[in-house]
């Protein structure tokens, strides 16, 4: 008997179940042995209490297209892990005994940074992990892709398209606010494939007089609106100098929402033009997955089942240069995977004309 454990953790993405149903029914078709299937609820505060059901094949029927998660999620953060939870059970050492008392051969992760890092941690402890790349920011080390991210791209960018028409039409600056608290990945791609003038992320420290420059610049060639796609940790040149002490006090001591909504201000106030804010928010989670996120879903699922029925534990599916490989946990857990400044599709952004703030 091959007895496995899933589970989903941190926020949810479009592709969650379609990896799940990958890892079934891979495991079904080719395992010489009977699988038995325990899934977790609400990540790995399912595996800490003991909160799991006995799943079947036919739980995974017709879940490829369905977003969210069949197991539900929530956080567990990693640097809260060997604090108690609040009824004073201890995380690390309570999910090692629902592993041994289900006899687990194997437990499949399915999460992000935070998530990953604690899987490492469960294997460092003994524990046989899989774990697989999920989240919709991009960010995570050794993986060209994660699923969720295009999925979350053609929803951000369906954003920009249908502020368009609205911006063109009265003549208005529209600061669109795409996720992304530490990398740009999201407000890159949907930026330049929604046709933004002005893309500002983490990476590239902006400065407002470059921004307003493009937007009378547009006015000037007779343009009459523009079109700006914010990461949530956008970050001007100023504030970038300061501490990170410094800037999560300045962070805490805004009275605006967030810093769309100063740096809509700005604009109005700089140029006189009629600025609107408009924010996608968690729509960028939500609905069923697009094509491509299907097949790398699917893709990931399959390899890590793989690996399952090939005794290789400790290691993270990922596509290396278009290839699927397995990765040691070890080497991608807490590091982030930022966009480069100087990458080509940046390069090219700007080509086109589009601003990054920095210049």
């Amino acid at each position: 008997m091959l007895r496995i454990g899933l589970l989903t953790s941190g926020g949810d993405c479009q592709a969650l179940n379609a990896t799940m149903r990958g890892i079934v029914k891979t495991l079904i078709n080719r395992s010489p042995e009977p699988v038995e299937i325990y899934g977790f609820e609400n990540g790995y505060q399912g595996l800490i209490y003991g909160r799991y059901r006995r799943m079947a094949a036919h739980d995974f029927s017709g879940i490829l297209t369905r977003g969210g998660t069949i197991l539900g999620t929530s956080r567990t953060p990693f640097k809260r892990l060997d604090i108690p939870e609040a009824d004073g059970v201890e995380k690390v050492p309570a999910m090692i005994k629902t592993y041994q008392t289900l006899e687990l051969d194997c437990l499949f992760m399915l999460g992000g940074n935070g998530s990953t890092k604690t899987a490492n941690r469960l294997s460092q402890e003994g524990l046989n992990v899989i774990a697989l790349p999920k989240t919709i920011d991009n960010d995570t080390w050794g993986t060209d892709m994660t699923f969720g991210f295009t999925s979350a791209v053609d929803i951000a960018t369906k954003c920009i398209d249908d502020i368009h028409t609205t911006a063109s039409s009265h003549g208005r600056v529209f600061v669109i606010e795409i996720m992304g608290h530490k990398v740009g990945w999201i407000p890159l791609y949907a930026g330049v494939a929604g046709g933004a003038d002005v893309i500002l992320i983490p990476e590239i420290p902006y400065d407002m007089k470059n921004v307003i420059a493009t937007i009378e610049k547009r006015m000037q060639t007779g343009s009459r609106f523009t079109i700006i796609a914010v990461a949530e940790g956008a970050i001007s040149k100023k504030d970038a100098k300061l501490s990170k002490k410094e800037y999560k006090k300045k962070v805490a001591e805004r009275t605006s929402p967030s810093i769309v909504y100063d740096i809509a201000k700005e604009i109005e106030e700089k140029t006189g033009r009629e600025t609107r804010v408009a924010i996608p928010g968690h729509t960028q989670r939500g609905g069923a997955p697009d094509a491509q996120d299907r097949v790398f879903a699917t893709q990931c699922g399959v390899e890590g089942a793989l690996g399952c029925l090939d005794g290789q534990f400790g290691f993270m599916v990922a596509q290396v240069n278009g290839k699927m490989r397995r990765v040691p946990l070890e080497e991608v857990a807490g590091k982030l995977k930022y966009v480069d400044p100087k990458s080509d599709l940046v390069r090219e952004a700007k080509a086109l004309g589009i601003s990054f703030g920095d210049e």
